[in-house]
């Protein structure tokens, strides 16, 4: 190998140009069983070259195995990084609208799907995790909802297809484009764009077969599925803060604080018996909201107030999503101001720690996003 190197090296030296050996790294590519030796090298011209396990060029870190694992657990905090200062400039209650939004999470999908034709097809299932891990921030704050929210719930509402799907989608459209080109065509863009069409299309297929297997968010998914595609292509509407604490579950209901610590039962306070509070009670059973039930089952046609029927309703005409919003905002924002005075009356109970009234955040490590 160093004996090719060097007449690699000269022949460059021949068109008059100098290779900067003292820059120059090397990499060893193998098999999971035939490592390279500790502390091997290649001399070239006087000039002893170490031979790493990584190798970055043009952006990509490169590795022995060509699986791309050590690219993205090096990209992935950059990823996060991000994520984490855009979750400071996309608060939940008020903030950038859904198009800004959008925005700011095509910064981040440019930057994790940098190069994507060139590793797409080899991605390591440990790569295919640390891609798609920051995903889920971007999806969180782009359907302002709690950090709780699994990705594949939050990716779903979000319309934002899993990363390692849509770099194949860019793998794709690379190797048909550098094909025409082989052939000496040049691809005119309306047949780009058709093609691009067609990729997303085995794109989407993909995404809803995974989805009928998630791995958490169930309920979101389960309500969501069955009208992937109208619910991913409509046209109006727009996900607010207490909207998707309806759709997600995660948000002021009983069942959601108990598990984070913030309530010592998963009872309804608005009860008198005390039913375990969940979506499903608030939205259909809870005596507290029967006007604003009534209101909103006469707005959507009728029939039960279940999720997949809220679903449905709101991908059907932006005035039955109008009218689910209304829904919503009003149920959840009593709930909030009744947990905020259920707080502050606990703080001051004799003999019993609570926080302090104004304090919304519980302790750290138990604080809901």
């Amino acid at each position: 190998m160093t004996r090719g190197v060097a007449i690699v090296v000269e022949r460059i030296r021949q068109l008059g140009l100098e290779v900067a050996l003292h820059k120059s790294e090397a990499m060893h590519f193998h098999g999971p069983r035939n490592r390279p030796p500790p502390g091997s090298s290649v001399m070239v011209g006087g000039v002893s070259i170490g031979v790493e396990s990584t190798l970055k060029y043009l952006g990509l870190v490169l590795d022995g195995r060509w699986n791309f694992v050590e690219h993205f657990r090096r990209l992935a905090p950059k990823l996060e990084r991000t994520g984490a200062a855009f979750r400071r400039l996309l608060p939940n209650l008020g903030g950038p609208n859904a198009s800004c939004r959008r925005l700011y999470a095509g910064i981040v999908w440019s930057m994790a799907l940098y190069g994507a034709p060139v590793w797409a097809r080899g991605l390591a299932r440990l790569a295919v995790h640390h891609l798609n891990a920051p995903q889920r921030v971007i999806a969180v704050k782009m359907v302002r909802g709690y950090r709780t929210i699994s990705r594949e719930a939050a990716s779903l509402l979000a319309g934002l297809p899993p990363w390692d799907l849509e770099a194949i989608v860019l793998a794709r459209l690379h190797e048909w484009r550098a094909e025409a080109l082989c052939r000496g065509e040049t691809p005119l863009p309306r047949q780009v764009v058709a093609q691009r069409t067609d990729f997303r299309h085995d794109l989407m297929a993909t995404w809803r077969q995974r989805l009928s297997q998630p791995r958490a968010g169930h309920a979101t998914i389960a309500a969501i599925r069955p009208l992937f595609e109208e619910w991913l292509e409509r046209r109006h509407g727009i996900l607010t803060f207490r909207l998707t604490q309806v759709l997600t579950g995660h948000g002021v209901f009983g069942r959601f604080l108990h598990r984070i610590g913030r309530e010592e039962t998963p009872g309804c306070s608005h009860c008198e018996d005390g039913p375990e509070d969940t979506v499903e009670h608030t939205v259909e059973v809870c005596p507290a909201w029967a006007e604003h039930r009534r209101v909103l089952v006469a707005a959507i046609g009728g029939g039960d107030p279940s999720r997949p029927a809220l679903v449905e309703a709101m991908v059907r005409s932006e005035t039955e999503w109008d009218a689910v919003t209304t829904f919503c905002e009003a149920v959840m924002l009593a709930k909030e101001v009744a947990e905020r005075e259920k707080e502050r009356a606990a703080a001051f109970l004799p003999g019993r720690r609570g926080r302090r009234p104004g304090r919304r955040g519980p302790r750290r490590g138990r604080r809901p996003p």
